[in-house]
């Protein structure tokens, strides 16, 4: 008998999907397919934000975050607690250690522009720290770190995180547990940033 006869597909204990059954977004799914959260080393990917300046502009993440130094935090969502009692705020307080380091700063949350917009001037946020707004999560899922909150009627959000690049390459990235907030502070992550 050949190699050709004796060879078998699929193999043994192997379920292969039928056309029906692969999710349209995705025709031929890879094992770890929309599961990939950005890790170090990675490149930060290619997408589009939103910002409010004089109307809602639309801003390329690699002309924004691919070039210098830059930290990018997220937050589920504005006006919410922790974000505008704690984590929004320290990055406001310490802003001048990051620009001390030659380090730009970008906040970012699946909101629209205008919340984006009226959340950062109401929390005293300057020019130089751009309120990025991810309305439909694109972003978030390119980077693997979007949260499912509809069961708590907040729809697709980002999760807490904070990250680290250099020139779009990741350095660091420090992702919060549900309902907590420790590693993703401007505090935590300057220390992280002067220890590499």
């Amino acid at each position: 008998m050949t190699a050709r006869a004796r060879f078998k597909w699929p193999p043994a204990g192997v379920a292969i999907p039928s056309r029906r059954e692969l999710p349209v977004h995705c025709p031929t799914p890879h094992p770890k397919a929309h599961f990939m959260t950005i890790a170090t080393g990675d490149r930060i990917p290619d997408g589009t934000l939103n910002l409010f300046n004089e109307g809602i502009q639309s801003v390329s993440t690699t002309e924004l975050l691919g070039k210098g130094k830059v930290v990018l935090f997220a937050v589920p969502g504005a006006f919410t607690p922790t974000c505008s009692n704690k984590h929004l705020p320290g990055y406001v307080r310490q802003l001048d250690a990051f620009r001390e380091r030659g380090i730009t700063v970008a906040c970012m949350s699946v909101n629209d522009a205008f919340v984006m917009h009226a959340w950062g001037e109401s929390q005293g946020v300057p020019a130089d720290l751009p309120m990025l707004a991810d309305g439909n999560a694109t972003f978030a899922k390119a980077l693997g770190l979007e949260l499912d909150g509809t069961k708590n009627g907040m729809g697709i959000r980002a999760r807490r995180f904070a990250l680290y690049a250099e020139d779009s390459i990741v350095k660091i990235v420090h992702v919060e547990a549900p309902g907590e907030f420790r590693q993703t502070s401007a505090e935590a992550m300057l220390e992280a940033i002067d220890a590499t």
